[in-house]
């Protein structure tokens, strides 16, 4: 029998993992699975186990949001030689669950992680070097995503960031800086920024999600840049979920795997919904088929 490492966020989805605990540990059972279950117990405890433990493994499994996710694939990345990671999605937004059409249903999803989904290899992207498994970003409305509280999140869902987000358009301010990428470079003011490699960001699918390919070794890069009014703004934050509601030529599209963002003054950044570090030069760099996953058919 295979050894499997099962590590569960127990504060996603408003508790629901504790409630389908029983359950996922029989569906992995019946796969053949010797399973050992570790519950985290605060932020950053997912990667910090996972760099530990994963090797002993022949499979990591995590149960969490997309954040939670992230902290696993983090912890793999430090692995010699990473197991194959599956997910079980149970947080509030669940853009990794959509990309990698992964049933949201607990029990359904337990099943795909152990045994029954497609082992693939896929892209890792580095922030400053830190990982990120699906999106890098700057700019206006990041800030939501990791200053949004957890129970507000648990409760609304992705109208959680809605309001957040509205709450945030007094502070939108553009950064002007100098994008180097591949050997190409453009420079602008621009209010938004981001780095991606899925197919839903924020519950939203992006104007380039079907462009994604999870092991191609190229992001895409979406750039806002600054609007000239409000109307512009307002073309320009349409576009990010319509590329043709875009009138004044704001939006800025292509695919890179290594960026260098260059500007006078810091700029904050997310990674995969959480606080990345705030630095006025970012490198960011694609680690093709740096981690293998296990995706629904």
């Amino acid at each position: 029998m295979n050894r499997l490492l099962f590590i569960f966020n127990p504060a996603s989805g408003t508790g629901q993992v504790k409630a389908a605990l029983a359950q996922v540990l029989d569906v992995f059972t019946k796969a053949g699975w010797i399973t050992t279950s570790y519950p985290t117990q605060c932020k950053g405890d997912a990667a910090r186990t996972t760099r530990e433990l994963a090797g002993q493994f022949d499979r990591v499994i995590c149960a969490g949001g997309d954040g939670t996710l992230s902290e696993v694939v983090s912890g793999l990345m430090e692995s010699d030689s990473p197991p194959p990671l599956g997910y079980i999605p149970f947080g509030s937004t669940n853009d990794c669950a959509t990309t990698l059409r992964l049933p949201r249903k607990p029990r359904e999803s337990a099943l795909v992680a152990a045994g029954t989904g497609v082992t693939l290899p896929i892209d890792v992207g580095r922030l400053n070097g830190k990982p990120f498994i699906y999106v890098a970003a700057f700019g206006a409305f990041t800030k939501v995503a990791y200053d949004t509280p957890q129970e507000l999140k648990n409760t609304f869902g992705h109208l959680a960031y809605i309001f957040a987000g509205i709450a945030s358009l007094p502070t939108i301010a553009p950064y002007h800086m100098k994008v180097e990428y591949d050997g190409n470079t453009l420079e602008d003011d621009f209010y938004f920024g981001m780095v991606s490699n899925s197919q839903s960001i924020g519950g939203i699918r992006p104007p380039s999600a079907s462009r994604v390919v999870l092991d191609d070794g190229l992001f895409e890069v979406t750039l806002v840049k600054k609007p000239l009014s409000l109307i512009d703004l307002t073309d320009g934050l349409q576009a990010l979920a319509n590329p043709s509601a875009d009138r004044s030529g704001a939006l800025v599209q292509f695919q890179a795997s290594t960026l260098t963002f260059t500007s006078e003054q810091s700029i904050p950044w997310t990674v995969d919904g959480e606080f990345g570090g705030s630095l006025p030069v970012n490198r960011v760099e694609n680690c093709r088929k740096a981690l293998k996953i296990v995706r629904g058919e």
